[in-house]
């Protein structure tokens, strides 16, 4: 009789306490942040579509125009990366139907876009897919370390904004991740192929 209560019970209890536990975190990053940084998180946070689809298809063109071959490899390379990591973001955004903090929480303040449901961070997952993709195709620490950067402070910046708890983020960062190494295998296989 006490396993079956416990069997029954310990997963809402575990799942209000890690709740709860995000909350506070995503209270202390929204509420204590350094107000004078918001014009650049918020920038930083609008800037992820201009760089991961605007400078993608920039470079698609850009090869397709002046015929390179190799830089088109690229650029679709980055198109597939992006667009998997969008596609897998949109399905679980409305599969699971979050609620944005915001709307959950009054004191958390929101200062930038966010309508659709809340998890997973579609923006830290096309940011993290990106900036993967790119350290995958220029490893070079010139490269890697502000593509990196960037992808960390568009996470961040979900959560200071308001617009994300820590576990959304957290799930764009897996979905960005796997989204890069998938098409880095597939890639790599095709590559195999047709040799």
């Amino acid at each position: 009789m006490t396993e079956i209560f416990l069997q029954s019970v310990s997963p809402s209890i575990v799942s209000v306490f890690f709740h709860n536990i995000e909350v506070e975190i995503l209270r202390d990053l929204n509420l204590n942040r350094i107000t004078e940084f918001d014009g650049f998180f918020q920038f930083i946070s609008n800037s992820v579509s201009y760089v991961s689809w605007g400078l993608t298809l920039f470079l698609l063109f850009f090869a397709l125009i002046f015929k390179k071959i190799e830089l088109k490899r690229k650029a679709v390379f980055l198109i597939s990366t992006v667009s998997i990591s969008s596609i897998i973001s949109l399905i679980l955004k409305y599969t699971i139907d979050r609620p944005r903090p915001f709307i959950s929480y009054d004191f958390i303040e929101k200062l930038s876009v966010g309508g659709s449901p809340s998890f997973p961070s579609g923006h830290t997952a096309e940011a993290t897919a990106f900036a993967l993709a790119v350290c995958i195709i220029y490893p070079r620490w010139y490269i890697i370390i502000p593509s990196l950067t960037w992808a960390i402070l568009v996470g961040y910046s979900r959560m200071s904004l308001g617009v994300h708890y820590p576990s959304d983020v957290l799930a764009g960062v897996i979905i960005g991740v796997l989204s890069a190494y998938l098409c880095s295998k597939s890639q790599k296989c095709l590559k195999e192929l047709t040799v």
